[in-house]
């Protein structure tokens, strides 16, 4: 033994910030998020057997479990130091697991925050696992593995569409965002009128029409409107301006404080974000992540800025609150330092509040100390969370709070003012101007003139769309989900083409429509939320060690399975069994489940008639089509083959191509699903892998790319020195690149070869085939159908029968050739 202590984190950055502070008798090592999970390929979950998980180490972590073993043998004591949380928990449960570790005994360690202070003192009071936290995780993916399992193909064969996804959060929130669209397309504006005076009191001053007879005139809550066309408000105007005597009716003055608010918890983050900085959730949470695991502050050293960021507690550490208290009478002065910490409540008081809110890990760390070893991203996120905290304790604002009322006749106007007395916390949080309105001293009983009086039309407004914030807050209020789930769920919802952002907005698109109406029609309970919030609440009591885990599966399981089995199948054409679907290396389809008794196939997504769009090919004239492929729609000339007009049919992006200066960029889906962006004028070649930007390159002009997690700025253009992507143009021509193609002229030298094989000696060879491949060249190799028709007969396009043929045909000869060598 080496006599270190291995000490097992989740993420490299957070590893090299460890063993920065922990020194030479420690080595650190990164999981790397999960190294274990459920099959990819199998359900894992053995029903009969109390949901017993069968876990197993992923492909692309065998080498970081072997490494990790290694370094156990050689380490005198393993410290497991994953995230604070339930996944956190599991993951280092799992580790125990695959290390021979006894997760009962002291090996776990906890990091709220990443700094000096806190890591040595961690490591040195090391806690068993606890296995609560690990079964409120392994329930959680047990019932989305059981969900997604069993719904998602469900979704596929219905809307014979690859790549649908069902789950048990992502539905709800995706029932959410259409039902809001729904209530936006239903909505019926209703016409309203307003009317403003400006009176003269011994001082000038705006009011609006309050009563009439004392009736109100205009309640937006209760969607009250007194005056409702223009008809109306003419008459009241012309009533109005026929009083004669106005006087100040009231005058009222009051003080209102406005109180901090609490630190962020992780939803309150998002929105914070989602509102101030225009980021999605998403991107939030991977800055957050950066400034949690740490960044190296120079002399310093690499130090947590913050602490843990999945967090829906508003609790605060004691000596957290001592140095905020401190800081702030030094900095901005005494007055806004309250006599008594502000202390808040949360929502709910569980296990969970073991978690402090997210708050800066030292407050006298300010942003602008720390803004020169920051991204602009990170400066910014960073700015937001440490003024939040500082905010949070300190004195409420002060407002002065005047209302006018003047009355004329039957009718009385008020005017409302609020001047900013003491700024309070907003000092540091800041505040928006247009809130405050000054009213000049009037004395009651003061007769007034009417100066002027203008009338207004207005109509009410649909509801606004979710943005990442305001879908955050909803699915928080209605309990569904957790601080870890809010932004991979949004991000999910994006991927599935489910919804398309609109700006800020999230809108669902017609499948994400269609989807909801499939799932609430024969899924209810698993779309309902409150059974969907019920099954988080008894996840918490898993948590808490108040219900045994399988009782809880057990619980959402039996429901969703009597209502899976009410969903009606599309049945086989040959013998009448369901078809169900299938996955083969070429992708998926529908196949009887009757195999292999009968052996009926049918290719998942329909054949769709080409369909006219109304316009005429720019090339030679003949009308256009939509036609469908592999990676979606696209626009065609319906004189093809005579014509090879086609473009892209993709969500645009708005911005031009810095190429041709003609086409604009779209949005394009890869054959592994991977977005990627091109230029949809045809024959213009400009494509990049990530999200351009309407930001130009300073040195050649050239759309700006966001790359990477980081998001920094690149530039499109491969002959531009800040180009985001290996420049192959300036590797051609080196010597080793002379190298290589000399080298390859070599081995490519002419062989001899015999006569080539006939379909007599290959069709023996057909048995070993695909069933789709064999039924293609039997077609047309043995029967002579052209490959067109070949391609009809299954269902298939013109491009994938080619690819299958090229493919079959590789395979017979292989066969054929390997046959041949062996006699």
């Amino acid at each position: 033994m080496s006599g270190k202590t291995l000490v097992v984190v989740e993420s490299p950055a957070k590893a090299k910030t460890i063993k920065k502070i922990l020194g030479s008798n420690y080595e650190v090592k990164a999981s790397v998020g999960h190294v274990a999970d459920l099959p990819q390929r199998d359900l894992g979950v053995d029903i009969e057997n109390d949901f017993a998980p069968k876990y197993v180490v992923k492909k692309d972590k065998q080498k970081v479990v072997g490494e990790l073993k290694k370094a156990a043998k050689k380490a005198s004591r393993v410290l497991l130091a994953t995230d604070p949380d339930r996944e956190g928990e599991a993951i280092s449960w799992h580790v125990a697991r695959l290390l021979e570790l006894d997760p009962s005994q002291p090996l776990r360690v906890h990091f709220h925050e990443i700094t000096p202070r806190v890591v040595r003192a961690a490591v040195k009071e090391p806690t068993p696992i606890n296995q609560n936290l690990v079964d409120a995780q392994q329930a959680r993916r047990v019932l989305d593995r059981l969900v997604g399992y069993n719904l998602s193909p469900v979704l596929s064969a219905q809307f014979r569409q690859r790549a649908l996804s069902a789950g048990r959060v992502q539905s709800v929130a995706l029932r959410l965002i259409t039902e809001r669209e729904a209530e936006i397309e239903a909505f019926v504006p209703k016409e309203y009128w307003t009317l403003a005076g400006t009176f003269d009191a011994g001082a000038r001053f705006g009011a609006e029409l309050y009563e009439i007879d004392g009736r109100r005139v205009l309640d937006k809550k209760k969607e009250v409107f007194a005056i409702t066309s223009e008809a109306e408000a003419r008459k009241v105007e012309a009533e109005v301006k026929a009083v004669r005597a106005w006087k100040v009716a009231a005058v009222e003055r009051k003080e209102k404080r406005r109180h901090a608010l609490p630190p962020f918890t992780t939803s309150t983050l998002q929105q914070a974000a989602s509102s101030r900085l225009g980021w999605g959730a998403g991107r939030t949470m991977r800055v957050a992540q950066r400034l949690y695991e740490g960044v190296n502050l120079g002399p310093e050293g690499p130090v947590g800025l913050i602490t843990y960021m999945r967090t829906d507690s508003v609790r605060i550490a004691p000596e957290a609150v001592t140095e905020a208290r401190s800081f702030i009478p030094r900095r901005y002065g005494a007055e806004y330092l309250p006599p008594k910490p502000n202390y808040y409540r949360g929502k709910k008081s569980n296990v969970q509040d073991a978690h402090e809110a997210i708050r800066p890990t030292r407050v006298e760390r300010t942003p602008e100390e720390v803004r020169p070893f920051l991204s602009d991203e990170e400066y910014k996120l960073y700015d937001l969370i440490w003024r939040r905290f500082v905010a949070s304790q300190m004195t409420p604002a002060v407002y002065d709070q005047t209302t006018i009322t003047v009355t004329g006749g039957r009718f009385t106007f008020r005017a409302a003012g609020s001047i900013l007395k003491f700024d309070g916390f907003l000092r540091v949080w800041g505040r928006d101007q247009t809130e405050e309105q000054a009213l000049p001293e009037v004395a009651r009983g003061a007769e007034a003139r009417l100066l002027e009086l203008t009338a207004e039309q207005h109509f009410t407004q649909p509801p606004p769309r979710y943005t990442d914030a305001s879908l955050v807050k909803k699915m928080e209020e209605l309990g569904i989900g957790r601080p870890s789930t809010y932004a991979p769920t949004i991000e999910t919802l994006e991927r599935r083409a489910y919804v398309e952002r609109q700006g800020r907005a999230l809108k669902p698109t017609e499948l994400g429509k269609q989807v909801v109406g499939f799932l609430v029609e024969h899924f209810p309970r698993v779309v309902a939320y409150e059974f969907t919030a019920q099954v988080e609440d008894r996840l918490d009591e898993v948590e808490e060690g108040k219900q045994p885990w399988p009782e809880v599966v057990r619980e959402f399981y039996q429901p969703f399975t009597e209502e899976l089995s009410r969903v009606p199948r599309k049945t086989c054409p040959v013998c009448g069994r369901p078809l169900e679907l299938k996955v083969s290396r070429y992708g998926q389809f529908l196949g009887c489940t009757g195999y292999p008794e009968c052996t009926y196939t049918e290719p998942l997504e329909e054949k769709k008639e080409p369909e006219p769009i109304g316009e005429n090919c720019p090339k030679c004239g003949a009308p256009l089509v939509r036609k469908w492929g592999r990676y979606g729609s696209f626009i065609a000339c319906s004189a093809y083959p005579k014509c090879d007009y086609t473009r892209d049919e993709a969500p645009s992006t708005g911005i031009t191509c810095p190429k041709c200066k003609e086409g604009e960029i779209v949005r394009k889906i890869s054959r592994r699903g991977k977005p990627y962006y091109r230029c949809n004028k045809q024959g213009c070649d400009f494509v990049v892998f990530d999200p351009p930007t309407e930001q130009t390159c300073p040195k050649c002009g050239w759309v700006m790319v966001k790359k990477g997690k980081k998001e920094v700025l690149k530039c499109s253009n491969p002959d531009c020195e800040d180009y985001a992507y290996p420049n192959l143009k300036k590797r051609s021509g080196s010597k080793a690149d002379a190298r290589k193609k000399t080298s390859h002229k070599k081995t490519t030298a002419k062989k001899k070869t015999g006569p080539k094989a006939t379909w007599a000696d290959l069709e023996p060879f057909t048995a070993g085939l695909e069933e789709a491949e064999r039924r293609l060249v039997v077609q047309t190799e043995g029967e002579g159908v052209p490959l067109e028709k070949a391609a009809a007969n299954l269902g298939i396009t013109l491009e994938e029968a080619a690819k299958l043929h090229k493919r079959a045909m590789f395979k017979l000869r292989m066969a054929y050739g390997r046959a041949k060598k062996k006699a």
